[in-house]
C-alpha cells in the first residue's frame, strides 16, 4: 500500500467519524428536557403561546426533527452555524471572538508544558536520585484539579498580594486593539490562567515519559546495543525516539481539545473562551450555541489527529512499513 492509498484510507475514516460525532452533537441538546424558547422567555418574564411559536418557528424548533436535521446540514455546508438563542446573535461570530482567547492561553500551555514535562521526565527516566525526588512532585501535580490550582493563584497571587489581576481577559475600560496599553493588559490577564495550566500539565507529561523511558531502557534492543559496546548516549538516544511516539499522541489530543479543555479554568477567571460559552450554551438550553461550539472542537480534534496520524508516518518506521510494504 503506497502512501496515498494510506492517506486515502484515513481520510474516508475521519469523514465517517466528522459525520457520526457531529450528527450526535445535533441530537444531544434535542434530547434534553424542556423547551429553549420557554426557557429563554420565562427568564424575561414574558411567557406568551404566540410568542413562543412565533420564536420556535423563527429557529425552525417547530419542524420535525428529520427536517431539522437536513436543515441543519445544509445550513452547515453554506458556512451558517445559525442563530444563537442565548445571546441574540450568529454563533459563527461568537465563536470567531471566543476563539481566539483559548488559542492564546491552551496553545503555549500545552506545547510549553510538553517540552518541558518531557524533558523532566527523561531526566527522572534515566537518573534514580533525581527520579526520587522529583516523582512525588509530578504525582502531586498530575493529580491536582486544574481548577483547584486555578482557585489557589487566585487567592494568593491575585486576592492576597495583588500581582496580577485575575478576572477577565483585559481591563473593563478597554477596548480591543493593537495598542501598547491594551497589549499590556492582555499579557497581564492572561498570566495567572496560563500557569494554572501549565504546571498541572507539566505532572502528567513527566510521569508518562519517564514510564516510557524506563520501560524502553530495559527493552530487548537496547540490551542488544549494550552488548555491542555501544555508548549510553547512542542507547538513550533510541529509546528517547520510541518512547516520544506516545507522548506526540498525547500532544495531538491535547492540541485538539484545546479549545474545550479548560472550561474550568476559564469559570475560575472568568476568561471569555469557548469553554464558557459551552457552559453558557447548555445551562440556557441554546441548541445553535452548543452545536456550533461542539464543532469546533470536534473539527480541531479531527484535524490534529488526521495531522499526527501523517507525522506518524514519517517519524515512526512501524507505521511507515504498513503502507510501503503491505
Amino acid at each position: 500500500m503506497g502512501f496515498k492509498k494510506y492517506l486515502a484510507r484515513k481520510t474516508f475514516v475521519y469523514g465517517i467519524t466528522f459525520i457520526f460525532a457531529v450528527t450526535l452533537n445535533w441530537l444531544l441538546p434535542r434530547l434534553m428536557p424542556g423547551n429553549p424558547i420557554e426557557a429563554m422567555m420565562s427568564k424575561s418574564g414574558a411567557v406568551n403561546d404566540a410568542l413562543v411559536k412565533f420564536y420556535e418557528e423563527l429557529y425552525g424548533l417547530n419542524q420535525p426533527l428529520w427536517k431539522q436535521f437536513v436543515n441543519f446540514w445544509v445550513s452547515l455546508f453554506h458556512g451558517d452555524l445559525g442563530y444563537s438563542i442565548l445571546y441574540n446573535a450568529p454563533v459563527s461570530s461568537i465563536i470567531k471572538h471566543a476563539l481566539p482567547y483559548d488559542i492564546a492561553i491552551l496553545l503555549p500551555a500545552i506545547v510549553l508544558s510538553w517540552l518541558v514535562g518531557n524533558w523532566l521526565g527523561a531526566l527522572a527516566g534515566k537518573n534514580k536520585k533525581y527520579d526520587k525526588y522529583t516523582m512525588p512532585l509530578f504525582y502531586f501535580l498530575a493529580s491536582m484539579p486544574y481548577f483547584w490550582f486555578a482557585m489557589i493563584l487566585v487567592y494568593v497571587v491575585g486576592v492576597k498580594l495583588g500581582w496580577l489581576p485575575y478576572s477577565g481577559a483585559y481591563a473593563p475600560d478597554l477596548v480591543p486593539s493593537l495598542s501598547w496599553t491594551f497589549i499590556k493588559s492582555f499579557l497581564s490577564h492572561w498570566i495567572l490562567p496560563f500557569l494554572s495550566l501549565f504546571i498541572v500539565m507539566i505532572g502528567s507529561w513527566a510521569i508518562g515519559m519517564r514510564n516510557m523511558i524506563i520501560y524502553e531502557l530495559e527493552a530487548d534492543y537496547v540490551r542488544y546495543l549494550e552488548a555491542l559496546g555501544a555508548s549510553e548516549k547512542l542507547m538513550t538516544k533510541h529509546a528517547y525516539r520510541n518512547a516520544i511516539l506516545p507522548q506526540v499522541t498525547g500532544l495531538a489530543l491535547q492540541l485538539g481539545m484545546m479549545v474545550a479543555g479548560a472550561i474550568a479554568t476559564e469559570i475560575v477567571f472568568n476568561y471569555p473562551g469557548i469553554g464558557v460559552l459551552i457552559m453558557n450554551a447548555a445551562l440556557n438550553q441554546d441548541y445553535f450555541l452548543l452545536q456550533g461550539a461542539f464543532l469546533i472542537v470536534v473539527i480541531s480534534v479531527l484535524a490534529a489527529n488526521f495531522l499526527i496520524d501523517i507525522v506518524y508516518a514519517f517519524i515512526d518506521p512501524r507505521v511507515r512499513a504498513s503502507y510501503t510494504e503491505g
